[in-house]
């Protein structure tokens, strides 16, 4: 058995029913911020393979996001590039778990957040645990979870934006993609509040500026 569905274990005994929580995406230089919520049925033998994202392979990733999605019960939320940029990335990060917990939630589950940070302004029954990719099985499947649909998106865009090589670096900040930005400019799944450092502040407020006016004449 996984020694993650101890940690888990000792809340189901109590009668709760667990929702894991977790991000992928707040690092990377382009693209959305996605999160995952899971509740997991009892225990099936797949979900031995499953730990925290980050110590597995791309193909072992691969191999367990569609069992995780026939067996669990599974919320995806993103928060967008224009919501990252307006709000910022801890805030965002907020708004995709919320988005991807309130497709599942039913009234009683006890939502187990990765991190160190319970979501802001949220009725719902939850905890904080640190590091909780490695430790809890329902965060653990979270963070696969958000993790191959954030590489997935990822790759649909590299199709739209191929200068950029989103394919290779899934949007984080690479030589190559830094060195693409350089010579391509900012694209619009880029954050630009990601790339002052690179670019400069005046041309990031002008970007800024021009996405913003995109938007309100959008609107009229």
């Amino acid at each position: 058995m996984n020694p993650l569905w101890e940690f888990d274990r000792e809340y189901i005994v109590s009668g709760k029913t667990l929702i894991g929580v977790d991000e992928a995406g707040r690092g990377p230089l382009a693209g959305p911020v996605v999160a995952a919520a899971v509740i997991l049925p009892e225990y099936l033998e797949i979900f031995c393979m499953v730990n925290d994202s980050k110590k597995l392979s791309e193909k072992n990733r691969e191999l367990l996001f569609p069992h995780i999605l026939k067996h669990a019960k599974v919320g995806i939320g993103i928060a967008t590039v224009e919501e990252i940029d307006k709000y910022n990335i801890l805030q965002a990060t907020f708004i995709a778990m919320k988005r991807a917990v309130e497709k599942i939630y039913t009234g009683s589950e006890l939502l187990l957040i990765d991190g160190n940070k319970t979501l802001p302004k949220c009725e719902y029954p939850q905890e904080a645990v640190v590091k909780g990719d490695g430790k809890s099985l329902h965060i653990a499947a979270a963070s696969i979870i958000a993790k191959v649909a954030r590489d997935h998106m990822m790759l649909s865009l590299a199709k739209q934006y191929p200068e950029y090589a989103l394919e290779k670096h899934k949007g984080y900040g690479t030589k190559v993609h830094c060195e693409a930005i350089e010579k391509f400019g900012i694209s619009p799944i880029h954050r630009t509040t990601f790339l002052k450092k690179l670019l400069g502040e005046e041309l990031c407020q002008k970007e800024m500026s021009a996405r913003l006016e995109s938007q309100r004449l959008f609107s009229i």
